[in-house]
């Protein structure tokens, strides 16, 4: 699977450094991080842990009103994200310290801007190893982890049953998934009796995903047999 939808994870930046913080940055938009966030104390980081939810911290250890290995439990306490420290803090007993209390890993400044984003994309590929990615189609993307359709900056929830669907035809991406296995995976171990459901439901789903849901290019129908799920490239 192509890691390209980590990409897309919410990423916190904690440094009092204004500069620091803008080379972080500037690395990190550079090899395509799309959603990065700042703070520059304790206090503005856990109100963007309350409000913003990051997917990923990368913290600094002195800040003006209190210490990155404290503000690390309190945003454990919110949520099991990934903490990365980065620090001038490079003492053996800094390191161990930060490592003892759950960061994923510890980067001492100066680094090589290289160094940062490796190991951000191992973090990254080890914490969220089993998340569905946002998956693109020709005329949207899908948000599996929120239930999601994304299309013209809208986002368009979808039902259970619209997403178990969906869940069925991406893992068999481009090729054809049945009628059975279809209304297996959104109605359980009795399936049968469900496909007037299930047409319905395709028709639903087609409206949120097509340009043109009468002219398909994503679901396709495969006569006789079921259906297909054609991702943004092909596949």
């Amino acid at each position: 699977m192509n890691s390209d939808y980590l990409k897309e994870k919410r990423i916190l930046l904690v440094d009092d450094e204004e500069e620091l913080l803008k080379l972080v940055r500037s690395i990190l938009e550079g090899e395509g991080y799309r959603q990065i966030r700042q703070a520059g104390t304790v206090r503005e980081a856990l109100k963007l842990c309350r409000q913003w939810q990051p997917q990923l911290a990368i913290l600094d250890v002195m800040l003006p009103d209190g210490d990155g290995y404290a503000l690390l439990s309190r945003m454990r306490e919110m949520a099991d994200i990934p903490v990365l420290f980065l620090t001038a803090k490079g003492e053996d007993e800094d390191r161990f310290r930060g490592l003892g209390l759950g960061a994923d890993d510890y980067i001492v400044k100066p680094f090589l801007p290289r160094e940062l984003s490796l190991r951000v994309g191992a973090v990254l590929r080890r914490s969220y190893k089993n998340d569905v990615p946002l998956v693109r189609l020709a005329a949207c993307a899908v948000d599996f982890e929120r239930a999601e359709v994304i299309r013209g900056g809208e986002r368009l929830p979808l039902t259970a049953k619209e997403y178990e669907i969906l869940s069925a035809l991406y893992r068999a991406a481009g090729r054809i998934v049945t009628i059975d296995q279809l209304c297996e995976a959104a109605w359980g171990d009795n399936p049968f009796g469900y496909e007037n459901s299930l047409m319905a439901h395709i028709r639903r789903i087609r409206e949120k995903i097509e340009a043109n849901p009468s002219r398909p290019a994503s679901l396709i129908t495969v006569k006789g047999l079921g259906y297909k799920l054609i991702l943004e490239g092909g596949r």
